[in-house]
């Protein structure tokens, strides 16, 4: 009987199986094949119920086991901290870390010692390369550029500021000061004139 209805898994035995099972049940008389659902209605619905009291008893435990972590002060982020730790104690413990460690130690040291050589060779091209006839002609040709920008524009900011003191021409056409200029606008002939 219990053939009849294990047809839950999908294997290609389990498709034959299923297809026994089929020929089973069709091979069986009309009373017999609703005898026999009306026993794996009666055993699904019996399934069912003791289903529902597993997990009413599974909640009711889970509700006891929090309460019982709450007072004792475990909280899910303790759970989970003790967990990692316990990990990772289990980690550095094992030996495979451990040899782990060892390879990665004396990398390490190598690859710091290849750094320190690389280090020191830059070093020491870019002080020969300083001293070097080249790079101080470079050096004297950037300075003197340098100078020449500077004073090119100090000459050009000299006479953008003796400009910016001259007003376009006035009424009589006659070049003035900006502040002889103001003056001249603030007067009341100067406001009220055509």
């Amino acid at each position: 009987m219990e053939e009849l209805y294990n047809t839950g898994n999908t294997s290609p035995a389990a498709s034959v199986a299923s297809a026994d099972i089929a020929a089973e049940f069709a091979a069986l008389t009309v009373e017999e094949q609703e005898r026999q659902r009306a026993e794996w209605s009666q055993e699904l619905a019996r399934v069912e119920e003791e289903i529902n009291t597993l997990r009413t008893v599974l909640a009711s435990k889970t509700r006891h086991a929090s309460d019982l972590k709450r007072k004792l002060g475990i909280t899910v982020w303790k759970e989970i901290t003790d967990d990692m730790n316990q990990g990772i104690k289990s980690v550095k413990e094992s030996s495979v870390f451990q040899r782990t460690e060892s390879v990665l130690k004396s990398t390490s040291e190598k690859t710091a010692s290849v750094f320190g050589t690389i280090t020191s060779g830059i070093s020491s091209k870019f002080s020969q390369m300083k001293n070097s006839e080249s790079m101080r002609s470079i050096e004297e040709k950037v300075g003197s550029a340098y100078e020449n920008v500077k004073v090119s524009y100090e000459h050009n900011n000299f006479l953008c500021q003796s400009h910016a003191t001259k007003v376009s021409t006035s009424r009589s056409g006659s070049v003035s000061s900006f502040p002889d200029a103001l003056n001249e606008n603030n007067s009341p002939t100067g406001l009220n004139s055509p």
